[in-house]
């Protein structure tokens, strides 16, 4: 199975993108398509045993648009060629490379213009394999085509407006004027000179429609392929007012000068006009829901300075390599992830989570690519680069999120797919009703223009990816990662919230805080042989009695058997000894007696600690106390769910005693002890079960099937790759305020939603029947064409608008 993301040219509305998504979806092979209109992106699934990607771009070509697999384009000079042969054999190596699209090698300027995909090869691994062939790369300049693009066709569309509002501006004047009371010259008066009148509207409507061919290419040939979309409508309409314009000018010539006050032009001109400022304003518009994205790819500094052999060198950062040695001095952005080895410094992390407080970085610590040292001179050894960074990867899952739909964008798609030829067909129904009513032939070409031209599939299909394009980018912005738009939407349903305990409510780093020991049992040697026999674990409370053993420098002794009991503890021999360490389950499992410590291990647990019992060849020599100290804003986030009417549950496997004690400390609502790991997901199935849509938050390796199982899972950033893979949705602080923040971001991206397809469908249900002369049955005005258009650019523009309001979002 395959993932892959698409850049698609050539739609203009949301009938485009259906096209495009039924097109891929006939494709054997193709599981799954996604088309986002408003960042013009294809998400598509496949598998690769079955269908080629090629295959998939070509089906969409023939639907009329274009696929092109996101690539980077550069341009590098060779060094070591003496002849043509030469560089054929440079094309030829760069060729043979997977995610190579296209290499051009120039003997004479010895250049190498070289497009490749970012996501399936780094430029070190193209230099490195023309290196082995016996040339070298040497970098010039990079070209982001599809940002090129863009760019080219916002300037595109502004020109062709300004020039089209040239001619449309005194067309409009000299066919309206009159009817005004304004002064128009004699010589172009209806009346007087009707020809003069009828060939300069013709003469000036006739450039706004060359301005506008692409409407008619693409219209006329959509509308061929059986899959009508926006600019068929606008062709149909336009085209029909123009064609029927030059009619009236042959009745002119003809003698009926009657037909000067019929002229059409003015209607074409304006509707082509109108749409193109709005195609303009929707460009411009849908630039600014990807910013988050652009933000985030601006981080990523474009040089690294790197110690080789003593020496600091400067270097492209597609050549840094795992273990090379950084060095980022005050105020500088590190260039990829890595571990400090030299210096002390504080970094600021804010633009990757959310955190404003610079982060103090010692020596061992983890740092990553993007973020700004604030003060120190620091060394570290990159661990993560190219697309295997944390910031890489963050951008990859916006990117992934913003491509997918959420379940409310169903219904849209559905209506937009057959929006237009229900739209032609009311317009034609229209036109013909109110021919045989009596009226005539120009009172139904109004409304069969009015009613094309008002229609707006694009409204809808802007509606839904708009809104989780920002929200997306605006959780990033806050350090929350929502990976999918049915994440986005499911978690605004949440009723419960399930939190592990070690590690997200507490700190997860327990700390020894009792030791009790059996009569004859000295402190020290029941703490040495905890210690030893935990040395081999990896639990949590095992890591803190090893370091209370290490922090009062016992000598370990040496473990013959060691056996990892899930949920209850291990079993070890020590010097020929039997040694269980343990919660009580492992002790009554193992038939040892604890009416000894019974009052003692209850008032422990009753204190918020985890009592450890200790047994020596199957008697109980003592208990080991461990404490987890709750995280600083557990209690805040737990009150900011409370205050927004979700019921919160903590799942442990701690005893019971111990976990009311901290469910108590923090305000949970429910608490569930004594869960095993592998049992986390079945009390997640038991809450939902009771007709609850949960949320479960975790952070280890252990919450993963739970997070899995949860309607949505919620991992910690500081947690494991397992959980974060696992989970819908990813806390990059590792803060649960941020639970809160992403359901309330939920909410609002989905209030916008569902104001957005209200208006789009309000829009459209009063439009249409305005246009059609339902008002001019009851004696009500006519629905100018003129007016229509306006409407229809707006109707696009004000839900763009609406969803950019949702990047004035604040977490409560």
């Amino acid at each position: 199975m395959k993932n892959q993301i698409l850049n698609i040219e050539g739609m203009t509305c949301a009938a485009c993108a259906k096209a495009v998504e039924r097109t891929s979806k006939r494709v054997d092979g193709v599981i799954e398509a996604n088309v986002n209109f408003a960042s013009e992106k294809l998400s598509l699934t496949y598998d690769e045993t079955k269908v080629k990607l090629e295959d998939v771009q070509k089906s969409i070509e023939k639907a009329g648009y274009k696929a092109l697999v996101e690539s980077t384009t550069k341009t590098l000079s060779i060094e070591g060629m003496t002849c043509a042969a030469c560089a054929k054999a440079v094309e030829r190596v760069c060729k043979r490379l997977d995610g190579v699209i296209e290499a051009n090698v120039n003997f004479a300027s010895e250049k190498l213009n070289i497009t490749f995909e970012p996501a399936k090869i780094r430029l070190i691994e193209i230099k490195n394999a023309v290196e082995k062939s016996g040339y070298k790369l040497v970098e010039e300049s990079t070209v982001d085509l599809h940002k090129e693009k863009k760019e080219e066709e916002r300037k595109l569309l502004w020109k062709k407006f300004v020039v089209s509002a040239i001619f449309t501006v005194p067309l409009l004047y000299i066919s309206m004027g009159h009817m005004l009371g304004f002064p128009i010259p004699s010589i172009l008066h209806p009346t007087m000179h009707p020809k003069n009148f009828a060939v300069i509207q013709f003469l000036l409507v006739l450039p706004v429609v060359i301005i506008g061919n692409k409407f008619y290419k693409i219209g006329f040939k959509a509308l061929l392929r059986k899959e009508p979309n926006m600019d068929s409508l606008i062709a149909i309409g336009t085209l029909a007012a123009f064609l029927y314009g030059m009619f009236a000018i042959y009745k002119i010539f003809a003698g009926e000068v009657q037909y000067a006050n019929n002229l059409y032009f003015e209607s074409a001109g304006v509707i082509l006009t109108l749409i193109t400022l709005g195609k303009y304003l929707e460009t411009v518009t849908k630039g600014k829901t990807s910013e988050a994205i652009k933000k985030l790819m601006g981080l990523a500094p474009k040089t690294a300075r790197i110690l080789k052999e003593d020496n600091e060198v400067e270097i492209p950062i597609d050549e840094v390599e795992v273990q090379d040695i950084i060095i980022v001095k005050p105020g500088e952005r590190l260039p990829v992830d890595g571990i400090v080895m030299e210096g002390i410094t504080s970094i600021d992390e804010s633009m990757l989570t959310g955190e404003s407080i610079p982060v103090e970085k010692n020596i061992g610590d983890k740092v990553i690519g993007g973020s700004i040292n604030k003060n120190g001179f620091i060394k570290y050894k990159a661990t993560r680069v190219g697309k295997d960074t944390a910031l890489a990867q963050i951008i990859k899952l916006v990117e992934e999120a913003q491509g997918s739909k959420a379940p409310i964008a169903k219904m849209a798609d559905i209506i937009a797919g057959y929006f237009v030829p229900v739209v032609i067909t009311l317009a034609l129904l229209a036109a013909i009703g109110w021919k045989i009513y009596g009226e005539s032939n120009v009172f139904a070409l109004t409304i069969f223009i009015s009613v094309l031209v008002i229609a707006c599939p694009c409204a809808l299909g802007l509606a839904t990816p708009t809104a989780i394009m920002v929200g997306t980018g605006k959780g990033a912005e806050y350090g929350v990662l929502i990976k999918s738009g049915e994440a986005l939407e499911t978690a605004h349903r949440i009723e419960t919230v399930v939190f592990d305990k070690t590690g997200t409510i507490t700190e997860g780093k327990p700390k020894v805080t009792d030791i009790i020991t059996s009569e004859g049992i000295s402190e020290e040697y029941l703490l040495q042989i905890a210690a030893s026999g935990e040395k081999g674990s990896e639990h949590p409370l095992g890591e803190a009695i090893v370091k209370q053993g290490e922090e009062k420098e016992l000598e370990f002794k040496m473990v013959e058997k060691f056996e990892a009991i899930p949920g209850q503890g291990i079993k070890a021999f020590i010097e020929e000894k039997k040694v269980l360490l343990g919660n009580k389950k492992l002790m009554s499992e193992n038939n040892i007696d604890l009416k000894e410590f019974g009052e003692i291990s209850n008032r422990l647990a009753e204190e918020g600690k985890t009592p450890m019992y200790v047994a020596l060849e199957d008697k109980l020599a003592g208990i080991i106390a461990v404490a987890d100290t709750v995280k600083e804003n557990s209690k805040n986030a737990i009150e900011k769910l409370h205050k927004m009417g979700i019921e919160v549950v903590m799942i442990t496997g701690d005893n019971k005693r111990t976990a009311e004690a901290i469910g108590r400390q923090v305000g949970i609502d429910r608490v569930l002890a004594e869960v095993l790991p592998e049992d986390k997901a079945k009390e997640v199935k038991k809450l939902q079960s009771e007709g609850k849509k949960v949320a479960m938050v975790g952070d280890g390796i252990n919450d993963a099937p739970a997070l899995a199982q949860a309607d949505v899972g919620i991992a910690i950033g500081s947690g494991t790759d397992v959980a974060m893979e696992s989970a819908d949705i990813v806390l990059m602080k590792s803060d649960l305020m941020d639970v809160g923040t992403a359901i309330q971001l939920s909410k609002k991206t989905i209030r916008n939603i569902k104001e957005n397809l209200f208006w789009a469908f309000g829009y459209n249900t009063i439009g249409i029947p305005v246009a059609m002369g339902f008002l001019h049955i009851f004696g009500g005005p006519l629905l100018n064409p003129m007016i229509g258009a306006a409407a229809m650019s707006f109707s696009s523009v004000s839900v763009l608008l609406n969803a950019l309001r949702l990047k004035t979002f604040r977490p409560n």
